[in-house]
C-alpha cells in the first residue's frame, strides 16, 4: 500500500477542483453569510486560491452591477479596467470607491469625530454597497433604500444622514428622501432579572454589569474608568471619559460594587484592563445565552449594556420624579434628552394603581418636608400647595 503524504491540515476536504490551477487539493474553508443564505467557501492548498461555491450573490435583488465572488490578483487588475463606473466625478472603479471611503473616514478624523462614530459611518456606507448601490450614483442609493424592506424608517433615516455627509465630501448633489426617525420605547427588565444575569456571568462581566446598573454610564465610559477614578473613602466612581458629548459626573456606588472592583487584578491603570465595548458585548452575548437557557427565561437575551442605562434612568426618575437629578446622573447636557424617561417611566409603571396620598402645605418648611419624603407638586389653590404620592 502506498501512503500518500499530505502537507496540509485543518478544514474538511471538498470534492471540487481549483478554478485557478485545477488542483484537487481543495478544502472547505467555512461559510460566508449572504442575504440568500450561507455560501460555502473553499481554499486550494496548492496555490492558496480562495473561492466560493456559488458565483451568484443575489438572485432576488434588482441590480445592474456586475459582481464577482473571487479573483486572483492578476485577474483583479485586468477586471478593474473593464468595470469602471462612469460618474460625475469621472471614471471610478471599485478600488476608487473604497479609497474614497477611506479618504472620507480620514476627513472625519481630522474634523475631530470619535473613532466609534467613524466606524459606524464606514459600516453604513458599506451596507449600501452590499445592497447594490453605487455611492457615486444617488439614484441607486434611492433605489436601494426603497427596495430594502428589512430596514425600518429609523435605519433608513440614519443611512440618508450618513450618505448626505459623504455626498457633501465628494461634491455630489441629490434629493434626500423623507424618512423620519421613530424612537421606540426600549426594553426594561426587572431588577430581579438583572441580578440573575449578573450572578450568572463571569467575574469581569458581572462587575461591568453591576457598574452599569449602579451608575447608568455607557459601556465605553465604563471600560475607560481608571483606578484613580475610584474613591473608596467616599464610595464614588468618577466618569471622566464621557461619550456622546455628555458631561463628566461622580456616581455613588454600593459596598457590593466596591468589593467587586477591588477583586479585579490591578494589571494596568484601567480597572477593566484592555476590555473594549466590542469585547464586552461578545462576552455578554455568550453569558446571557447560557443564563437564559439555565433559568428558562428568554427575556435575559434582550438585556444589553445600554439596557441598564435605560433601567437606571427610569428607576431613578420613578423614585425621585426629579428631572434635574436624572439629568446629572446620566450626564445629559440638554434636559430634552432626559424627558424621554418621563414617558418611559409612565409606560413601565402604568400597571400600578392610581391611588395617592394627598397632602397640603403652605410654609416653606412644610413644602420641604413633603418633597423630602417623595411627594410631588400638583397644583395651588386658596394659597395652599397640594402634593401627592402613590400609595
Amino acid at each position: 500500500m502506498i501512503e500518500v503524504k499530505k502537507d496540509y491540515v485543518g478544514g474538511e476536504e471538498a470534492s471540487r477542483e481549483c478554478p485557478n490551477c485545477h488542483s484537487k487539493r481543495i478544502w472547505k474553508d467555512g461559510l460566508r453569510t449572504t442575504n440568500n443564505g450561507p455560501v460555502q467557501r473553499s481554499i486550494c492548498r496548492r496555490c492558496g486560491y480562495r473561492f466560493s461555491s456559488s458565483t451568484v450573490l443575489s438572485v432576488n435583488r434588482q441590480n445592474s452591477h456586475s459582481r464577482q465572488v473571487c479573483v486572483t490578483l492578476h485577474g483583479a487588475k485586468n477586471l478593474a479596467a473593464a468595470t469602471e463606473t462612469k460618474t460625475v466625478a469621472g471614471d471610478l472603479n471599485q478600488q476608487d470607491i473604497k479609497g474614497k471611503i477611506l479618504e472620507f473616514a480620514f476627513h472625519l478624523k481630522k474634523q475631530g469625530i470619535a473613532q466609534g462614530t467613524i466606524a459606524s459611518y464606514v459600516s453604513c456606507l458599506n451596507s449600501l454597497i452590499t445592497e447594490g448601490a453605487d455611492l457615486f450614483k444617488p439614484d441607486s442609493i434611492l433605489q436601494a433604500l426603497a427596495l430594502n424592506e428589512s430596514w425600518n424608517n429609523t435605519t433608513k433615516h440614519t443611512k440618508v444622514v450618513v450618505y448626505q455627509r459623504f455626498a457633501d465630501f465628494v461634491g455630489l448633489r441629490w434629493e434626500k428622501p423623507k424618512y423620519k426617525s421613530q424612537r421606540k420605547l426600549p426594553f426594561i427588565p426587572t431588577e430581579q432579572e438583572i441580578d440573575q444575569l449578573i450572578a450568572s456571568t463571569p467575574k469581569k462581566t458581572s462587575t461591568i454589569l453591576q457598574t452599569l446598573k449602579e451608575t447608568g454610564c455607557r459601556i465605553g465610559e465604563a471600560c475607560a474608568v481608571r483606578w484613580v477614578d475610584l474613591n473608596e473613602k467616599t464610595m464614588t466612581l468618577t466618569i471622566n471619559n464621557p461619550e456622546k458629548n455628555s458631561n463628566p459626573r461622580i456616581c455613588r456606588i454600593s459596598p457590593k460594587l466596591l468589593a467587586m472592583l477591588n477583586a479585579l487584578p490591578h494589571v494596568s491603570d484601567r480597572i477593566f484592563h484592555k476590555t473594549t465595548g466590542k469585547t464586552a458585548q461578545l462576552c455578554l452575548s455568550r453569558a446571557r445565552k447560557k443564563a437564559a437557557l439555565k433559568l428558562q427565561n428568554p427575556r435575559l437575551n434582550m438585556i444589553t449594556h445600554h439596557t441598564l442605562r435605560h433601567w437606571k434612568g427610569t428607576m431613578t426618575y420613578h423614585e425621585t420624579h426629579d428631572l434635574v437629578h436624572v439629568q446629572q446622573l446620566l450626564g445629559h447636557k440638554k434636559i430634552d434628552s432626559t424627558l424621554f424617561y418621563v414617558n418611559l417611566e409612565s409606560a413601565v409603571f402604568q400597571t400600578e394603581n392610581d391611588n395617592f396620598h394627598v397632602q397640603t402645605a403652605k410654609t416653606p418648611e412644610e413644602i420641604t418636608k413633603l418633597l423630602e419624603v417623595g411627594f410631588e407638586y400638583v397644583c395651588q389653590k386658596d394659597e395652599r400647595l397640594y402634593f401627592r404620592k402613590r400609595k
